[in-house]
């Protein structure tokens, strides 16, 4: 996968191998991703597989790879949120909009270093939305973005959530659940989606909130990254 116009993007210019590779190759994918990508100065190696199993722990750490495995979600209907929210959550519309996504992403301690890389990526996402490919809503507190979040159409069926974000001073006040379940409805009402999808950190307590809004865990997510300069 590769993304030419936002080259310091680690997930959009990665490796995705088919099959869990055994103990002891790793070396040799690392090898293959840096000669995919010669200018990079990261490593990014995902597997497609379902059950978030990984082959030699300790040798992936000696080549400096962090091991993510994230929950994937998905449902087909969602439950509404029984807590109410003082927020306005609609789509975006104008340019202001779109740069409170950028401001949000930093504030939310998200690629804090890398203000072009968030920017860039606010732009891919606009970009998609103007093809007709999804939509970004927020829910706007006193006119300010405080939370976003993306959905996107594969055009099969499926739509994805992107980086659901919430400003840390307005966390906890329901805005999550309330925009997943508005920009879910419209996903399935509007984009012609039958099944949604979500990815979560295991260990973080997003997982109970799209437990609670009917998404159901269906398989793991694997990502093997190293940092720059790691």
């Amino acid at each position: 996968m590769r993304t030419p116009a936002n080259p310091v993007y680690w997930w959009g210019n990665f490796l995705l191998l088919r099959e869990r590779p055994a103990a002891g190759e790793w070396p040799g994918w690392v090898a293959e991703f840096q000669r995919e990508f010669p200018e990079a100065d990261h490593v990014a190696l995902g597997l497609d597989t379902a059950d978030g199993m990984v082959e030699d722990a300790g040798g992936l750490a000696d080549l400096g790879l962090d091991v993510l495995v994230d929950t994937v979600l998905a449902a087909s209907s969602l439950r509404t949120p029984v807590r109410p929210v003082d927020a306005e959550i609609r789509p975006l519309r104008m340019d202001e909009d779109w740069h409170q996504i950028t401001r949000l992403r930093l504030a939310s301690g998200e690629d804090a270093v890398l203000e072009d890389f968030a920017a860039a990526k606010t732009e891919e996402f606009r970009a998609l939305v103007a093809a007709g490919h999804g939509a970004w809503f927020g829910a706007f507190v006193d006119g300010q973005m405080r939370c976003g979040a993306g959905l996107f159409s594969d055009g099969g069926g499926v739509a994805r959530f992107q980086n659901v974000e919430t400003h840390p001073d307005f966390r906890r006040r329901g805005l999550a659940s309330a925009l997943v379940h508005e920009l879910g409805v419209w996903g399935l009402d509007q984009l012609g989606a039958s099944r949604l999808v979500i990815i979560a950190d295991p260990d973080y307590h997003a997982l109970g909130l799209y437990r609670a809004l009917g998404f159901e865990d269906v398989e793991h997510q694997v990502l093997l990254q190293r940092p720059p300069g790691a």
